[in-house]
């Protein structure tokens, strides 16, 4: 192998991969060279659809026309083509490749035929598992692009996470004789379901380590009970918007979404009955604590409505408790699960947002036979969370440091959104409408005027924005931002928040 093959080969395995500016080989050679390894080696297979052009020219760092001749180079070689409606793609033609080294190519580098997977792309598109949605992706991808303003990442920064108290916690745990390196049994570990249940009482709901299932994060836990309690068909009730539309979770499953619309005490009960006969509802899932994306808090008040009518109507809830912990002004009104009676409940928590979102430790909590169902299914797909996690999260939570934690973690967050309150009227009166939350990560920005939001994500982009737009938490909406005062440093917030402001105002005077 050449060097300049070696050098391309390593490059092909890094996602920060752009043409060498000092290198002598130009630029366009460069690209070709690095995509033709990418085919050869069968990385990517026969049917694979390329980047659009102009979001090759902005991964790569080069301009249009040095992007157009690479691909007309490659085009011309036989191994990538072009489909009326269906972009860019590899060929499954394998004598491209070897073309591509009787044309000019050093034929030690190029003579690989093509990885014969031409069914691979068919398998890609067919999975049972739905794709997140593109802009879902997108956002995914740009997280790690250094130099973006994320303003609407659901995540704490790394400074507001408790890095010496964790350290201080692993640092008990190597004093102990033997770690744990074994698999824990199928509900998780019996301390931490001891210390999680110790932790719930504290909100009102009595657990006992029989009905605490430990998951790896509140995801994996939705990931569980769409697959193991709901059939295929079956339809679950919501909020619109929600967070559950940004994941497929339950439509991977078959299982279909009836919105119900907020207001300001949270969902609109009044209009539970008549949907969930309409649609034979299965369940009702709700984040009635400080809501993902609206921040909105559901009122005592509701929530005791809400637990009447459904249990009229014998409906089971779903409550996701992800940012029960996080009040800034005022404890919020008991949790759903505290006021089940009847075993109708099914609870989410989670450590995710506020100690670590790597330790990727959470819970359910539920009437005995349902956990021990979502074990069973838990144990089919990964034999359970990492004993190690478990066990730091047990003393985490039995040491008093999540407490201490949440304290500190609570006077950062309320700082941090009365700054953007802030800027927000300082940048956005003449633009916007926005709640003021009382607890958890996120401002809802109501835009005055609609917008196209994938538009607005573009652009955002282009100018060192990362956005979460309305439309990933309901697909009809086109004037919502999910705005995060919880990663982004203030001084970014400070620059970002204006440009955005801008932004807005050019699309919404252009009529775009």
């Amino acid at each position: 192998m050449t060097d300049s093959r070696q050098r391309r080969t390593e490059a092909c395995h890094s996602r920060e991969w752009a043409p060498d500016r000092a290198a002598a080989l130009p630029l366009h050679q460069q690209i070709t060279g690095y995509c033709l390894d990418k085919i050869t080696s069968g990385v990517w297979p026969p049917g694979m659809r390329l980047a659009p052009q102009r979001e090759l020219c902005r991964q790569l760092g080069v301009n249009r026309s040095t992007v157009v001749t690479a691909l007309g180079q490659l085009k011309a070689l036989g191994v990538i083509e072009g489909r009326r409606g269906g972009g860019t793609r590899v060929t499954d033609v394998q004598a491209g490749a070897h073309s591509a080294a009787e044309s000019g190519a050093d034929s030690s580098e190029h003579a690989a035929p093509l990885a014969s997977a031409g069914s691979w792309n068919a398998y890609v598109e067919e999975g049972v598992h739905y794709p997140n949605l593109p802009t879902v992706q997108d956002i995914n991808r740009l997280e790690y692009e250094p130099g973006l303003i994320r303003l609407g990442t659901g995540e704490p920064a790394p400074e507001l996470l408790p890095g010496e108290a964790m350290t201080r916690v692993l640092a008990e745990l190597s004093r102990q004789t033997l770690p744990p390196l074994s698999y824990e049994e199928p509900l998780g570990s019996l301390g931490l379901r001891r210390a999680v249940s110790r932790e719930l009482a504290k909100n009102g709901i009595e657990a006992d380590p029989a009905s605490i299932l430990i998951t790896s994060g509140a995801l994996q836990g939705l990931q569980l009970i769409a697959m193991g309690l709901l059939p295929r068909g079956s339809t679950i009730l919501l909020e619109k918007p929600s967070y559950l539309y940004s994941i497929h979770a339950f439509q991977s499953a078959g299982v279909k979404f009836s919105g119900l619309p907020l207001d300001e005490g949270g969902l609109c009960v009044e209009r539970i009955a008549g949907e969930a006969r309409r649609t034979k509802a299965a369940m009702l899932y709700s984040i009635p604590a400080f809501h993902n994306p609206t921040g909105i808090l559901m009122s005592a008040e509701r929530r005791q409505e809400l637990m009447e009518v459904t249990g009229r109507l014998g409906l089971p809830i779903l409550e996701d408790g992800a940012y029960q912990e996080l009040w800034l002004d005022a404890p919020p009104p008991l949790p759903l699960k505290a006021l089940d009676r009847e075993g109708r409940v099914l609870h989410l928590g989670t450590l995710s947002k506020a100690a670590s979102p790597g330790l990727r430790i959470g819970w359910i909590v539920g009437p005995e036979p349902v956990v021990r169902r979502l074990a069973d299914i838990k144990m089919q797909t990964d034999y359970g969370a990492s004993s190690l996690s478990q066990l730091a999260a047990a003393r985490w939570l039995e040491g008093g440091y999540h407490e201490e934690h949440l304290q500190l973690l609570r006077a950062k967050l309320r700082q941090r959104r009365d700054a953007v309150l802030e800027l927000l009227q300082c940048h956005f009166a003449d633009l916007a409408a926005w709640n003021i939350p009382s607890g958890g990560f996120y401002i809802w920005l109501s835009l005055h005027k609609p917008v196209p939001l994938r538009t607005l994500f573009r652009t955002a982009h282009k100018a060192g924005l990362l956005l979460n737009t309305g439309d990933l938490y309901d697909r009809s909406d086109g004037r919502h931002l999910r705005l995060s005062y919880v990663y982004a440093p203030p001084a970014e917030l400070e620059i970002g928040l204006p440009i955005l402001a801008g932004l807005i105002r050019k699309l919404q005077q252009a009529g775009v």
